[in-house]
C-alpha cells in the first residue's frame, strides 16, 4: 500500500515513517517528481491540510495525505495557531519563531499551550480527516536539541522533558502528530485499496 505524504518537511516524513513501522509505504514529494511549494493559505488547520492534499492529488492522481499543525498558546489567544510555521515571517526559521513566542510571552506565568495536528487523507476520491492533540506548557527557555519546530520550548503535560529532549519513539507515543497518525493507521488497516 502506497501513499504520498504531501509535505516538503523531511522531519515530518521521518516521524511518520517511524510510526508506520513498515505497514505502508510513504512516498515523498521528491519521489513523485514534485519539488515546488504547496499552497496553504487558509485560516484553519483543517482547510490547509485538505488544500495541500488536494493540490497534490489533483496533479498526480495519487492517494495522498497532508497535515497541518499549530501550536496554540492560551496567553497569546491561541497564537501562533495556523500560522505556526511562519509566525515570525514567511522566510523565518524555527529559531526565529521560537524567539518570537518567547519574547511575546515574556514573564507571563500562564504558559499553557497545546499542539494540534489535522491530517487530511484523499483515498479513492474520498476525503477523511484525523486529529491529534497534546496539552502542555511553554518553557521559559529552550531545552534539548532533537525534534524540530517548537519542540525545544514545549513540554507535554505530565512530563519533565521538552519534546526536543525526548527520543523520537517517546515523542511519537504522545505527540499530536503521533496521535493523528495512529488514527490514520487504524483507518488504513481496515480499508481495501
Amino acid at each position: 500500500m502506497e501513499l504520498v505524504f504531501a509535505t516538503n518537511n523531511k522531519n515530518k516524513i521521518k516521524e511518520i515513517q517511524s510510526l508506520l513501522n513498515g505497514k505502508f509505504r510513504i512516498l515523498s514529494l521528491e519521489e513523485i517528481g514534485f519539488s515546488g511549494e504547496i499552497p496553504e493559505d487558509h485560516d484553519t488547520l483543517e482547510e490547509n491540510a485538505f488544500q495541500k492534499a488536494e493540490f497534490i492529488q489533483s496533479r498526480f492522481a495519487v492517494n495522498c495525505f497532508a497535515d497541518d499543525t499549530g501550536l496554540e498558546i492560551d496567553a497569546l489567544n491561541g497564537r501562533p495557531g495556523v500560522y505556526s510555521a511562519r509566525y515570525a515571517g514567511l522566510k523565518a526559521s524555527a529559531e526565529d519563531n521560537i524567539d518570537k513566542v518567547l519574547t511575546e510571552l515574556g514573564e507571563e506565568t500562564n504558559r499553557r499551550a497545546q499542539f494540534r495536528t489535522v491530517i487530511s487523507l484523499l483515498l479513492n476520491n474520498q476525503r477523511y480527516s484525523f486529529e491529534g492533540m497534546v496539552e502542555g506548557e511553554i518553557l521559559m527557555h529552550k531545552s534539548g536539541s532533537d525534534g524540530f519546530g517548537y519542540d525545544p520550548i514545549f513540554r507535554p503535560m505530565g512530563y519533565e522533558q521538552s519534546f526536543a529532549e525526548m527520543s523520537l519513539n517517546d515523542k511519537n507515543e504522545i505527540s499530536h502528530r503521533g496521535r493523528a497518525v495512529q488514527q490514520l493507521i487504524s483507518f488504513l488497516e481496515q480499508v481495501k485499496f
